[in-house]
Order: C-alpha cells, then sequence, then structure tokens
C-alpha cells in the first residue's frame, strides 16, 4: 500500500486488487467514472456482513468497529482519499497503522478510512472474491462484474459457473472463459 504514495504520475484512482482475480476494465472504468472526480471515495466490497472489531493498542485498547473492503475482491481509493489517508499509510507508516490494530492490510485500510478519517466506504456487490458462492454470479451479468475470482470454499472448488469452448479442466478459474465472453477477438480465444 505505501508503495502507492511513492508514485509521481497523476492518477485519479489506486485499485488494489489480489493477483488470483480476473479484473473486468471495462465494468471498473464504467463504475468509477460515476462517481464524482473530487470526491473522497473507497468502494469495495466487504468479505463480512457486519464491521469486524479490532483493539487499538496505545489508546487504551480501545474497541473499534469499522468495515473494510475485501482484499481478496479488490477496493479503489480515490486519489484524493488517498492522499488524506497518507499520515497513516505512507512508508512505514502503513505497517505501524496495522500493528496498532492487530489486523491484516485490508483492514488497515478500512481502518484508517472510516476511523481516522471518518469516511463510510461505498459498499459494491460487482466485486468478488473466493470467499463467496460464486456460482450465485449468473453469465448474463459478468460484463458488469469488476472483479472476478475464484479458490476453494467449504471445501469445493468455488469459480463461476460459465459456459463456453474451455473445459474446466482447461481452465478451473474460469477466467479464460470468461475473457473470450468479453473480447471474443482475443487471438487465443476459440
Amino acid at each position: 500500500m505505501s508503495v502507492s504514495y511513492n508514485v509521481s504520475v497523476y492518477v485519479q484512482w489506486f485499485c488494489h486488487v489480489d493477483d488470483d482475480n480476473y479484473v473486468n476494465p471495462e465494468a471498473l472504468l464504467s463504475l468509477l467514472s460515476a462517481f464524482p472526480q473530487e470526491g473522497d471515495i473507497y468502494v469495495g466490497k466487504p468479505s463480512l456482513d457486519k464491521p469486524i472489531t479490532a483493539h487499538e493498542l496505545l489508546e487504551g485498547n480501545r474497541e473499534v468497529q469499522f468495515w473494510f473492503a475485501t482484499g481478496g475482491a479488490g477496493f479503489c481509493l480515490s486519489r484524493r482519499l488517498a492522499e488524506k489517508m497518507a499520515p497513516w499509510a505512507s512508508g512505514s507508516q502503513f505497517m505501524r497503522t496495522s500493528a496498532k490494530i492487530r489486523l491484516p492490510d485490508d483492514c488497515t485500510v478500512g481502518f484508517i478510512v472510516e476511523k481516522r478519517l471518518g469516511i463510510s466506504m461505498v459498499h459494491c456487490p460487482l466485486f468478488h472474491s473466493h470467499l463467496e458462492n460464486l456460482l450465485l454470479i449468473s453469465q448474463r451479468s459478468i460484463p458488469q462484474q469488476v472483479t472476478l475470482s475464484y479458490g476453494i470454499f467449504e471445501n469445493k472448488m468455488n469459480s463461476i459457473e460459465v459456459k463456453g469452448s474451455f473445459s474446466k479442466e482447461d481452465d478451473p478459474s474460469r477466467f479464460k472463459t470468461v475473457h473470450c465472453i468479453l473480447y471474443p477477438l482475443t487471438s487465443w480465444c476459440p
């Protein structure tokens, strides 16, 4: 996370997505363009159905609750919000903040945004992690989905159900099939 603050190029958004996710760039751009350019925006999907509880060290072990967007599904921060996060997230500060609440990086982002800056997360159902039942995503809705994931969920392979030219053996994540649905003219699509 702190590496983002060392980038000198001007960008409007910082998005974090795990390397085992599929990102649909058109859906992502459509989503982000719906927000005001000068807004303080933190958008993603929580993996929990309620705010997480943490205890802040050095503050009397005070209990705090906040929403966070799971890194496994991906999330985005507007540049304006990312700049406001800098006192707790730039350089080594991010690791210190994370250690203070004893939670991983995606939780730390939510903590900074909601508890330090008082800004609410925008919950978006178009981000997906392997921690949800991906069979519930219809093939018809794939063009609108921002991210897709796959993995083991409840001791079974968890991936979206899509029909296409690739078998589940050749495409266990189903990402090649999704890509060919979205971009059928790709050279390696059947």
